[in-house]
């Protein structure tokens, strides 16, 4: 497992750590030169928004990972992580439905790093 996967995959097990909801990823290698991979997922509040955002960022810290930019962390609606390689998308509910980054980059692959949540 290289590097960028490895930080995924703590990003993904942060995101779960906090109980957040339908989480997916998108990988956007050969689409796009923004990320290799998009990690979306929902909480359920401004504060479990705030919650699931602040670990991911805690962890991937403490591996000497810094976000590039962060966005939306004070408003709790959709705050992004920006890691380069990596864009983190935690978004309320309704937010989600509203943008659906699913469907805008519908022509990624999706990738299932667990099937606890299949």
């Amino acid at each position: 497992m290289g590097e960028k996967d490895r930080l995924l995959s703590l990003s993904y097990d942060a995101a779960l750590d906090k109980k957040a909801l339908d989480i997916i990823v998108l990988d956007l290698r050969g689409i796009t030169l923004i990320a290799d991979y998009f990690l979306i997922c929902s909480g359920r509040s401004t504060v479990h928004v705030q919650s699931i955002a602040e670990n991911i960022s805690e962890v991937l810290e403490s591996q000497g990972q810094k976000y590039l930019r962060r966005e939306g962390f004070r408003e709790g609606r959709w705050v992004l992580l920006d890691y380069g390689h990596l864009v983190v998308h935690v978004f309320q509910h309704e937010d989600r439905l509203f943008y659906n980054l699913e469907r805008l980059w519908g022509d990624a692959k999706k990738m299932n790093l667990d099937l606890r949540q299949a």
